[in-house]
């Protein structure tokens, strides 16, 4: 996925003028870093560094883009030129996906059910659905103070999917203390924008428009991905189950809501914390503290960048590489 893709052009292309030209090329481009094709629904919600209707990114993508040999279209989806095989991977992908989805609604609903939980959220490869594989990701906003007891019942969750054959990982937990990301970079941007809030409890829709809210910063990197990501599967829902949750949760948040509770929290804390820190690489985007446990080992978010980046040069748009360089603060970025 990270190496160096040669841009196939079969004749010497002129830079696109129009803004919205270069925001949809941009946006085909960082997508090609996953090898994953794009509809003109996604190119309009993921545009790159400026806004429009999906009128103009229509026009954008059939009237110049397509015509003037940057992109491809075939059976409904764009790729740079060159990369149409493309197509038949991300066709596959969807058969694939459309058995995983049903599992991980349900492992959401089940993972929103456990104490201190306030929302949880679909992440990763999934959530986007640009790879194989049957790892499912998530993110889970916990009440502050119970984020590593929330860890720990989580990992016992994630011990009884594998049983029946399922890679749980929920991977990145924050407190209702750290809805603001620290990264302010396009991956980042994705990650927030792309994740697919599940089932969970009550006052969780708030959650998540607090947390859209507090990284309103991601509309300078795509402006047109307001709001979650609409899905069209759902859930099967069962009303007596999800009483009896809410009532257990609740009776065993009270009962963890005391000195005995602290205690245990700052006992799994302080012992995870070390193991994990101890697991971290040179090149780790991990992070961990009282308010998130954030377990990306493998660089995963500046490798992106950093193939995007080098996409972008080799499509001839150099200008535009500097403005999504991971070395650069979000002050460099966009003075």
């Amino acid at each position: 996925m990270f190496e160096q893709t040669q841009i196939r052009l079969s004749f010497r292309l002129a830079t696109p003028v129009l803004e919205i030209d270069r925001a949809a090329l941009r946006a085909v481009i960082y997508s090609d870093v996953f090898d994953y094709p794009l509809t003109a629904t996604e190119i309009h919600r993921y545009l790159i560094g400026a806004a429009a209707s999906p009128g103009e990114v229509r026009a954008a993508l059939d009237e110049r883009l397509a015509p003037s040999g940057w992109l491809e279209a075939r059976r409904g989806y764009y790729t740079l030129a060159g990369r149409s095989e493309l197509v038949e991977r991300r066709e596959t992908l969807l058969a694939h996906n459309a058995q995983l989805w049903p599992r991980a609604l349900r492992y959401g609903r089940w993972l929103a059910s456990l104490p201190y939980v306030r929302m949880a959220a679909l992440t990763g490869a999934l959530a986007m659905r640009n790879e194989p594989g049957r790892d499912l990701d998530f993110l889970l906003v916990t009440e502050s103070g119970r984020l590593w007891l929330c860890r720990g019942l989580a990992m016992l969750l994630t011990r009884l999917a594998r049983r029946f054959g399922d890679e749980l990982c929920p991977n990145y937990f924050i407190s209702l203390n750290a809805l603001e990301f620290p990264s302010r970079d396009l991956y980042t941007a994705h990650e927030v924008t792309q994740m697919t809030p599940l089932a969970a409890p009550s006052g969780a829709a708030q959650v998540y428009q607090k947390l859209r809210y507090l990284n309103a910063w991601t509309e300078r990197f795509l402006p047109n991905a307001i709001g979650a990501p609409v899905v069209e599967l759902s859930a099967p829902s069962n009303g007596r189950f999800t009483d009896l949750s809410e009532y257990g949760r609740w009776a065993l948040e009270m009962s963890l809501r005391s000195a005995v509770g602290d205690r245990i929290e700052a006992w799994e804390m302080r012992r995870k914390i070390r193991k994990l820190n101890a697991q971290r690489g040179p090149s780790a985007e991990a992070d961990f503290s009282a308010d998130w446990c954030k377990g990306h080992f493998g660089g995963y978010g500046r490798r992106t960048l950093e193939a995007y980046a080098a996409r972008l040069r080799a499509c001839g748009l150099e200008e535009d590489a500097p403005l999504f360089n991971p070395r650069l603060s979000s002050e460099e970025v966009w003075k």
